[in-house]
């Protein structure tokens, strides 16, 4: 768990390097995704994540469940990049290694941080085209088409390639890790490492001091209750409740709650 991950105050960042391998549970829908849309066409699955050596483990994982290649994104100068410069970082890569047509998909946001910034700022990076939180996704003559559900409305969209997807952490329930898949992904164990020289990115560069994101402190918020014993008949006692709580009620459930003399009115 993130929160058991160790904060370095002297940087500001979490200790990454000391989390147990395991791959973020959005980015294993964005995979699924891409897995699903696979079986249905031909498609290289490209699997990139940007950390410590200790990612790898997750890049294995990947092309146990049937990624193509994987790719992994680290230097000491990449270290402590807050989303902006994750994203410039990403883009790079995907820069040099995509033309043409070709499709992004993310999950929508990490444990960690939960910002959902890097998916759109990634596709600003690239200058292409993004739809966020998609509940599904199917590529039609050369043509993205997401479904999704947003404030309460289905929306269908399309979206021309090369382009980005957001994958809701909803959709797309993750497939079992088979042995089969750990072994075949073993047989070609070699992970594609990029450095930031490779990436081209200036010789000072430096993400921890670059980043323009400042985190002063990292903290659990304390829960804060109070209880409340109302007397009295039943009747007294839900209209005292309503008068004092009903705005509270009607903001929590998202709709205007009337009290039984409304009703009765």
């Amino acid at each position: 768990m993130v929160s058991e991950l160790p904060w370095d105050s002297r940087t500001g960042t979490l200790k990454r390097d000391l989390a147990q391998g395991m791959m973020d549970p959005a980015s294993r829908r964005a995979l699924e995704a891409a897995l699903q849309i696979k079986e249905t066409q031909p498609a290289y699955i490209c699997a990139i994540t940007m950390g410590p050596a200790m990612a790898r483990e997750i890049l294995h994982q990947a092309m146990a469940l049937g990624a193509d290649e994987g790719v992994l994104l680290s230097d000491r100068r990449m270290a402590g990049a807050d989303t902006f410069l994750t994203s410039h970082i990403l883009a790079r890569f995907i820069q040099k290694e995509c033309q043409g047509e070709y499709l992004v998909m993310c999950g929508t946001q990490t444990s960690d941080s939960e910002t959902a910034q890097v998916g759109p700022q990634l596709s600003e990076e690239l200058n292409i085209p993004a739809i966020t939180y998609a509940g599904h996704v199917e590529i039609k003559d050369r043509v993205v088409e997401v479904h999704r559900h947003v404030d309460e409305f289905f929306e269908i969209l399309n979206m021309d390639l090369p382009g980005l997807v957001t994958i809701d952490l909803s959709a797309y329930k993750p497939r079992y890790l088979a042995l089969e898949g750990v072994e075949k992904a073993f047989e070609n164990p070699d992970i594609r490492h990029i450095d930031a020289r490779q990436l081209g990115l200036d010789a000072d560069f430096n993400a921890l001091k670059d980043s323009p994101t400042r985190i002063m402190d990292v903290y659990s918020p304390t829960a804060q209750k109070e209880n409340r014993v109302l007397k009295g008949a039943v009747k007294k006692v839900v209209d005292q409740l309503f008068d004092d709580y009903g705005k509270v009620i009607s903001s929590a459930m998202g709709k205007d709650l009337k009290t039984h003399e409304h009703d009765e009115a």
